[in-house]
């Protein structure tokens, strides 16, 4: 029997080997991924790994003996650059770049995505750091620890978060950012205007509609960025947090159905029966909201609880409502609920005391809230939307009565 291959040794292939375990499922799995590290948190990466906080042991989901105790075949190191889906026949086999031959009539791709390039000159001088895997953010740290001037190009989460523990540890940082404001695609404006004034006030320079013209460097080494109005800003390391890109590679050569990401269904079935997804490679569609790429540590361990399921022919489990934390020095971003298509914000707080909440509404119906060092709100919205309640805009605006009041009115 040649059981379940999965592909990407990321929190979600993790979770879909963990479940398929917790299901009863006693056939061979062997979990594959090209790092040589067991599989991780990538989370703290750009929080409390990058501030120094914890090192690299602390960062592991299980040390390498829960693996053999689980009958999971843990193979590191290994990139899989091609496989054959499996027929009637025969079984489904992947070959890796050192020629290893890995049978499986089961295949979950869990293959998440790489951070994305700039191409501007320079973009390849010593010096120019991207942030996704563990040796990203050790290398990052390492240099950091010298660093004086940082560019940060990119005002995303992952940029701003890294702005954060650079800006805490005394260097001088510059975020730039293209878009008009921090954080577009994913807050209102309201939060970030917040955000804006929360860097700026801890002494980051930020700097939005501002094109990257050139990376420029002395001696191979990163000396300043250029930027599209010609202005220069002096760095010696330049961090490109521009977004993620889903690999999509080998989904694309089994013939599988990609659209901005391995598209599954609401069961993580891809287009072949056999094989299913999960995690940030994946692309699905919402009743309400339409095609969506969710990258989350939720959306990953909930989608690939599905998949396992899926894979063993049992009932899926309930995968709850979307949520997301942000860390960005002293402030928590908690996000529960998916804001797109929102048509009112409705501010709970002062966003100048550093602690409020907005709430997303469509049609008047609460969709999301994003949270910021206000857990009582996040953790009241989260609830009401897992009850399928609603607390309408003029009730949520009355700062007088706690959002977790309204909970008893919803069954």
């Amino acid at each position: 029997m040649s059981g379940t291959l999965i592909i990407g040794a990321s929190q979600a292939g993790l979770q879909v080997a963990t479940t398929l375990r917790e299901l009863g499922d006693g056939s061979p799995i062997t979990l594959i991924g090209s790092e040589t590290h067991l599989p991780y948190q990538r989370p703290p990466l750009s929080k409390a790994y990058l501030a120094g906080k914890v090192g690299p042991e602390g960062l592991s989901f299980r040390g390498a003996e829960w693996y053999r105790e689980n009958a999971i075949d843990l193979v590191l190191g290994e990139k899989v650059t091609g496989a054959r889906l499996p027929a009637e026949d025969r079984p489904g086999v992947a070959v890796t770049s050192t020629g290893q031959r890995l049978e499986f009539d089961r295949l979950a791709l869990t293959v998440g995505g790489r951070a994305r390039r700039i191409r501007v000159p320079g973009h390849d001088l010593d010096g120019v750091c991207y942030l996704r895997h563990l040796d990203d953010a050790g290398e990052l740290r390492r240099r950091l620890g010298s660093a004086q001037d940082v560019v940060v190009i990119g005002g995303g989460f992952i940029g701003l978060e890294a702005a954060a523990a650079a800006r805490a540890a005394g260097k001088r940082v510059t975020v730039v950012d293209i878009a008009d404001r921090l954080l577009a695609r994913a807050v209102a404006p309201v939060v970030s205007d917040f955000y804006l004034d929360a860097h700026r006030r801890r002494g980051t320079h930020v700097m939005l509609g501002a094109g990257v013209e050139e990376i420029l460097g002395s001696c191979g080494r990163v000396a300043g960025v250029r930027l599209a109005s010609g202005q220069y800003l002096p760095a010696d390391l330049v961090l490109v947090g521009v977004g993620l890109q889903p690999r999509t590679e080998l989904a694309e050569q089994l013939g599988l159905a990609v659209d901005g990401g391995i598209v599954v269904g609401t069961d993580a079935r891809t287009s072949h029966p056999a094989v299913v997804a999960a995690g940030d490679c994946t692309v699905t569609t919402h009743p309400a909201r339409g095609s969506l790429r969710l990258e989350s540590v939720q959306n990953a361990v909930a989608q690939a609880k599905v998949a396992a399921a899926t894979l063993v022919g049992v009932a899926p489990p309930d995968t709850g409502i979307p949520w997301f934390w942000s860390d960005q020095a002293d402030l928590k971003l908690q996000v529960a609920g998916l804001n797109s298509g929102y048509d009112q914000v409705v501010v709970r707080g002062e966003p100048s005391s550093e602690s409020f909440s907005a709430l997303y509404y469509r049609a008047g119906q609460l969709i999301s809230t994003d949270s910021v060092n206000a857990p009582r709100d996040y953790m009241a919205v989260r609830k009401i939307l897992e009850r399928g309640g609603n607390v309408s805009p003029a009730a949520a605006a009355d700062r007088d009565v706690a959002l977790k009041a309204h909970l008893k009115a919803i069954a």
